[in-house]
């Protein structure tokens, strides 16, 4: 027991240096009691399995060997060798020729390009070599290796799950993984409206940026950032539960014995999913605006004196916001309130009654408990969507009002995600946007992974059943 506990204890650190320590033993042991095919697939790529017969699997690892050295050396070199310094020649438009320098931002996206490739060339050198470990076994084993047809028909029976993951997988590296990586770099750099390239160049200035995020001086963002971050949080709270428990409450309501007219409720509460929020939302901005038909109507009966500021003042903008957040949010909540309660047994609501609970107690103990159980991964996915949630703020009021106390272009209602854009389109201040989207992903990840802990559905499963 006592050498499975300490195995256990192993962290993800030790256990990782420890996976390599026995990939590297295994490399040293595949060199030293291979064969001579074995030993030149160190170097050429799939030799070994072309001379045992394996052509279409050799020929597959030496053309994808080939294909990558030749993208390495014929193209990414060039700037893969300045991206330590992301390029020192800058385009020279004062003559009339121009003569164009270094591109700062090509050698930032190809350079780490190229440096996924060498990643990729050792990931494909290490499956060839473990291959030829693999091959030499089967051999000293007495057993036949697969001929290439078996190659070639496994790509779609016991490997298929391998032919149709890998367009996927090349696609979401290109179009997801390497522009991540691409934002996490621009962070460590000054790539801003004064350092645009190709004109300008831009270089590596370390946590400086990070730095300004979280400092309170003039210049400093570290005010802004903090009264950005919790009106976040306070908006993904009031955004995520209000409508939750409003549209169990509604649901509770309309399926209530007695109800008439139930499909009548639903189908009217439906009908603001059934119009576009691009749509709904911009008519109630306008609603809403000073010169709009609420403030209007209310002039008019003389119970206001002056136009009520919905949008210009912060807290009232604030309010409104999350008030139409909640027409916006109830009907979805509602309908799937409405298909969850109907599966609660009506036996456990017959027992509580017999033994004298009053409403509210068989709520708090048999509805309740069984809505957070069952809607607690997707009370989770609301909570972290709200955090990013763009279209309801800038639609409105496009994080307005304005503030002078505010920089970066920041409003009173600006969400980290609409801030973000703002200093992207607006300012072209891509080195805080990059920093701010890089702490929108911790805040988002951290309070995911908290709430996740606390989740009925995660917490005591068995017990619930």
């Amino acid at each position: 027991m006592e050498k499975t506990d300490v195995k256990k204890k192993k962290g993800p650190v030790r256990d990782f240096f420890c996976t390599l320590g026995a990939d590297l033993r295994e490399i040293g042991t595949t060199w030293s009691e291979g064969d001579g095919k074995t030993k030149l697939s160190f170097l050429f790529f799939g030799i070994g399995p072309i001379m045992r017969g394996r052509r279409l699997l050799g020929v597959t690892f030496l053309v994808v060997e080939a294909a990558l050295i030749a993208f390495i050396a014929g193209f990414g070199w060039q700037y893969f060798s300045k991206l330590g310094t992301l390029g020192t020649v800058e385009t020279n438009a004062s003559s009339r020729v121009t003569t164009y320098g270094d591109n700062s931002f090509l050698i930032l996206l190809f350079g780490l390009l190229t440096l996924c490739a060498f990643f990729a060339l050792i990931f494909i050198w290490r499956l060839n070599v473990r291959e030829n470990r693999r091959e030499e076994l089967l051999l000293k084993a007495g057993k036949h290796l697969p001929s290439s047809k078996s190659d070639f028909e496994s790509l779609f029976d016991s490997n298929f799950d391998k032919t149709l993951l890998a367009l996927p997988v090349i696609g979401i590296f290109v179009f997801t993984v390497l522009p991540i990586i691409f934002m996490i770099c621009v962070a460590f750099t000054n790539y801003d409206a004064n350092h645009q390239a190709p004109s300008k160049l831009f270089t590596w200035v370390g946590f400086e940026n990070f730095a300004n995020l979280f400092s309170f001086g003039t210049d400093g963002f570290g005010s802004t950032f903090a009264t950005v971050l919790i009106w976040t949080l306070v908006w993904a709270f009031f955004a995520t539960f209000l409508c939750y428990f409003l549209g169990i409450a509604v649901a509770m309501l309309i399926n209530k014995k007695g109800i008439r007219f139930k499909k009548f409720w639903r189908t009217i509460l439906v009908m603001t999913i059934a119009v576009p929020q691009f749509v709904s939302l911009l008519y109630v901005a306008k609603l809403f605006a000073a010169d709009g038909l609420i403030n209007g109507t209310l002039l008019r009966l003389g119970w206001i004196k002056e136009a009520l500021p919905f949008w210009t003042d912060p807290m009232w903008a604030r309010i409104t916001i999350i008030v139409v957040n909640i027409w916006i949010g109830i009907p979805y909540l509602m309908l799937i309130a409405t298909g969850l309660l109907m599966n609660i047994p009506e036996d456990l609501y017959e027992s509580a009654r017999i033994d004298g609970a009053s409403p509210w107690q068989m709520f708090r103990s048999i509805t309740l408990p069984y809505m957070l159980f069952v809607t607690g991964p997707f009370l989770l996915t609301q909570f972290t969507g709200n955090l990013n949630n763009f279209n309801v703020i800038y639609l409105l009021n496009q994080g307005n009002p304005k503030s002078m106390g505010l920089v970066g272009g920041a409003g009173g209602t600006d969400l980290l995600v609409t801030w973000l854009y703002k200093m992207t389109i607006n300012d072209t201040n891509y080195r805080m946007a990059a920093v701010i989207g890089i702490m929108v992903f911790i805040v988002t990840a951290v309070t995911s992974l908290v709430v996740y802990n606390f989740l009925p559905s995660v917490k005591d499963e068995e017990g619930f059943q």
